[in-house]
This record gives structure tokens, sequence and C-alpha cells, in this order.
């Protein structure tokens, strides 16, 4: 009986995992770059790179940032300040003003303006190329891309879900889990692969489970909205009003001037007051009797993404009301369940953790695809061998493997690619690098169902390799800060040469797979082919 209950939890895990596998595939290659999407916003924006050699506290940057907005936001409603840190190199100014009589009004505010400034100085920085950067890879690991966002966020939750199943039927699958952790024997074909998926499984299992419990968490309300539209008929605003309480309404505008009080006392006493950083600082009706100043902390303190908040009187500088320093237990909960998602407490070695525990779960989705192909082909081993093709779902799964697996990184290479590549001042420049991602994922697939061979899988992952592998050399020719200038130079943001040494371990690694796909000499082959008529590899075996 025991035996029985533990068939049936492999059968739930084999397909519950291979059903949704593509999808999870895309979801964690980009959740995991999402882990460093502020650096390779930076890579992606050369421009900005030299604003990453100024060193100015946080005050000093207040107090610079105030006198530019007073000089260039004249008139605005709302000011908007993102100060510098340890991976945001310049400071971010942004302003509303009202629209003027016959003007096109954009947006609730009126016109935003924005831009980036000098920490050090508030001089205006070269305008940086236009570009979703790492926000777009961010997004698109629970909001997809092409439709909207609602039916991004339910696929991608039906997927997680799967993949929840998946985790705890494997879990009670395995018999010598522990055991299997310890254990890889290469080139043993399905034996190979089956340790190659229990190794990345197992070794970073508790966070596969926090990473996927957690992502359906981060959205639970809008899967899960029932209990909240039965207690408060309906009322969603009253629930979230309750459950996550924020400041009270904002104040309007007197109509009297007056000045604005100097921010950097204010960011003094916060910082004294949290222990942490100021991030962010919005300050409504500047230059009004009803001024007000809100600051809000940076991540890094603890783990909750829920960060405090002060808001301070803007003509006297007096502390009007704090908030976030004791939550709601549901609010601090949510704050506690999505800030570990998004690990943004970690500091540069857990970052880097969870940046390989999520390659982990990327080879994890990978080897289980290909294990399903691999044991279905041996099953099909007699009528393969009398000459007859593979059934129409083997072909379609084994193409599918070569277009995610192997096209993904084309994707990702093709978009970094673009960035350097296509001109400044294109219209609409961060669509066409976005259609250049889906462009070359969407090639890479379509060739892979016209042939899925050992030659198919050899090709793309050689293409893969040469676009990560030369995107250093790209950076050379198209930036002034790269690695090479990190390494000799001592000069470049840290951040740069960390994206470019990365992204070549990662194509140094799809060009070892390429290499170990080379073609078979000719007696290799045929002994090849007689251990097929026995025992049939897929085209991965090789690997």
């Amino acid at each position: 009986m025991k035996e029985g209950f533990r068939q049936s939890m492999a059968w739930l895990h084999t397909w519950s995992g291979l059903l949704v596998c593509w999808i999870l595939l895309l979801v964690f290659c980009a959740g995991t770059a999402s882990y460093y999407r502020n650096e390779i916003t930076l890579w992606m924006q050369p421009e900005l790179h030299g604003a990453a050699a100024s060193k100015v506290t946080t005050e000093e940057a207040a107090s610079v940032a105030q006198q530019a907005m007073q000089e260039r936001a004249t008139g605005a409603t709302r000011w908007f300040i993102s100060l510098p840190g340890e991976r945001n190199p310049a400071t971010q100014l942004g302003w509303s003003k009202p629209s003027q009589p016959g003007e096109k009004k954009r947006g609730r505010r009126g016109n935003f303006h924005s831009e980036m400034a000098d920490p050090a100085t508030g001089e205006v920085l070269s305008k940086p190329r236009e570009t979703r950067g790492g926000e777009f890879l961010y997004r698109l690991h629970f909001d997809l891309h092409y439709m909207s966002a609602i039916w991004g966020r339910w696929i991608v939750g039906f997927c997680a879900m799967f993949m929840l199943v998946s985790i705890i039927s494997g879990i009670v699958t395995h018999k010598r889990i522990f055991k299997d952790l310890f254990t890889f024997r290469p080139k043993k074909g399905q034996r190979s692969w089956l340790d190659a998926h229990n190794v990345t499984a197992v070794l970073a299992l508790p966070y596969h489970l926090m990473i996927t419990y957690t992502g359906l968490v981060t959205l639970m309300f809008l899967y899960m909205p029932s209990g909240a539209t039965a207690a408060y008929k309906g009322d969603q605003d009253t629930f979230f009003a309750e459950a996550f309480p924020g400041r009270s309404d904002e104040r309007k505008a007197a109509g009297v001037a007056a000045p604005l009080t100097p921010l950097a006392p204010l960011v003094r006493q916060a910082e004294q007051q949290w222990a942490g950083k100021v991030e962010r600082i919005s300050v409504n009706n500047p230059g009004d009797a009803n001024a007000t100043i809100s600051l809000s902390r940076a991540a890094g303190r603890d783990i909750s993404s829920k960060q405090p908040s002060m808001e301070f009187d803007g003509v006297t500088g007096k502390l009007l009301s704090s908030d976030g320093d004791a939550l709601p237990g549901a609010a601090a909960t949510h704050g506690v369940m999505y800030g570990l998602h998004i690990a943004r407490f970690g500091g540069p070695l857990l970052r880097a953790l969870f940046f390989l525990s999520g390659l982990a779960g990327c080879a994890m989705v990978a080897t289980g695809a290909l294990l399903w192909a691999v044991k279905t082909r041996q099953k099909q081993a007699k009528a393969l061998a009398a000459g007859k093709r593979p059934s129409f779902g083997l072909r379609l799964v084994e193409a599918l493997n070569i277009g995610a697996i192997a096209g993904i990184p084309i994707a990702f290479g093709a978009y970094f690619w673009a960035n350097r590549l296509l001109s400044v001042t294109m219209e609409d420049r961060p669509k066409e690098e976005i259609a250049c991602f889906f462009g070359a994922w969407a090639l890479a697939a379509i060739v892979a169902q016209l042939r899925p061979s050992r030659a198919m899988w050899r090709m793309q992952l050689a293409v893969g390799a040469f676009l990560f592998c030369a995107l250093p050399v790209l950076n050379v020719f198209t930036s002034g800060s790269h690695l090479g200038a990190s390494l000799f130079l001592g000069r470049g943001p840290v951040a740069v040469a960390a994206f470019d040494l990365v992204v070549l371990v990662l194509g140094l690694g799809l060009a070892y797979a390429a290499y170990k796909l080379k073609p078979l000499p000719a007696k290799a082959a045929k002994a090849q082919k007689a251990a097929d008529a026995a025992k049939p590899a897929t085209t991965m075996e090789a690997a």
C-alpha cells in the first residue's frame, strides 16, 4: 500500500512538472536575474557609469537634490527624490506640474518630468538611453509580456501551484533524499540525468519551497479574494485600509507661499531613529504653507519589504507621523513573505547565494524536462531501433526542450546586444529591445521544431555561448567602464565589471555544453549506434 502511494506521487511529480516546465524555466531565469535588476539596468545605461564614482552621504545628496529641484521644478505640485545607494549611483529627480489650459493632461498628477542628476553636484547627467533594463526581466517573471498583467499573473500562479505540487510530491517520492544530494554518476544515460535532477533539487530544496510558496503569497489577494470579499461585502478598499493601515490623507495646498525647510536635517533625524539609510523623499505642495515631506527607509535593515516612513511639516520641519515601525500582524506577515521573495534585505553575499540557488532551480526544471525525454525514448527503444519515428509527444517535448533550455539564453543575449547596438535616438527603443528578446527566442523555438536533433542542441548552445561570451567585448567598444578597466585601470563601477564576469562564466558554461555535443568519430559513432539499439539515448545524453 505504501509503495502504491509512492508510485502515485511519482506520477503526480512527473506530470505536474512537465506540463508547465517551459514557462517555469522562463520564470526561474527571469526571476533569478531580477536579484540584480539594478545592476543590469546600470550596465544597460552606460551613460550613468560615471556617476557611480561619486561618494556622498545621503544628507549631502538630499541637500544638493533640494537645491536642484528648487531651480528646475518651479510650480511643481509634488517632488520625488530617490537618493543614491550602493546599487543606485545617481540621484533620480521627478516632479509633477499641473496641466496648463489647452495642454493634454498625462496621468492623474498632470505632467510628470524626471531626470538623473549627479549626487555631488546636482548637474543633469547625460541623458541615459531609454531601456527597461532589469525591470523588464523582473516584470517578465510574474507578468509575462504581450498580454494583460492580470492574465500573466494568473498563468504564472497556475504554474507556481503546479511547481509546489511537484516539489512536495518529489519529496514524498524520494526514498533516499539526503543520499541523492551526494550522488552523481556521469555518462550513465538516464541515471546521470536523474542524479543531476536530484542534486539540483535537493541542494537548494529550502530555497525552492520558499520561493514558490512566497511567490504565491505575494499575489494571494488576486488568487483567493473570496474571504475578504465575503467579510467586507465586496468593499476591498476598507479591507486593505484595515489590513494594511497607512498614513492619513495628504493635506491640500493652502495657497500661501512659504519656504521649504532644509531636507538634510530631516534625513539625519530619520536615519538616527531607524539606524538605516533614507532611500526616497517625496514633497507634497513644495513652497506652500501646507507642504509635507515624507521619507522612506532603504531596504536592508530587516527582512520585511514594508519599510517605515516618517512625515514632516514642510515649513517647520516638525514630525507629524511615523508609520511602519509596528505593523499589524497581517501586514507584517505579508511584508516578510514578500521580502523573502525579492531578497532586497540581503547583502552582496546573501544575494549571490540566492542567485546561485535560482540557477539551481533553472537546472532542476531543465534536467526534469530532459529526464522525461530520456525515459520516454527508452520506452520507445524497440520502435526506434526498427526505424520508426518517435511519437509526436516525444518529438514535441524534445523540440520544446531545445527551444526553452537552449533558446532562453539566446533571448537574454539578444536583449543585451540590442541594448548596445540599437540607435540611442530610436523611437520606442525599450519596446524594440524587448522585441529582440522575444524575436530571438521565437526564432530559436521555431528552428528547434524543424529538426530537434543533437546538431540542433549544439548549434543553439553555441549561439548562446557566443552571445554571452562576447558581451564583455561588446562592452569594451561601447562603454568606457568594463571588466578590463576595472581589473587593470582601477576605474569603472564594480557592478558593471561583475556583470561582465558573470555573463562570461555563463557563456563558458554554454560553450562547454556545446563542446560535449561535438560529433562523434566514425568508430565511436558505430559503437554508439549499436548501443542505441539496445539502450537508446537522447540527443543530450553525451553531455
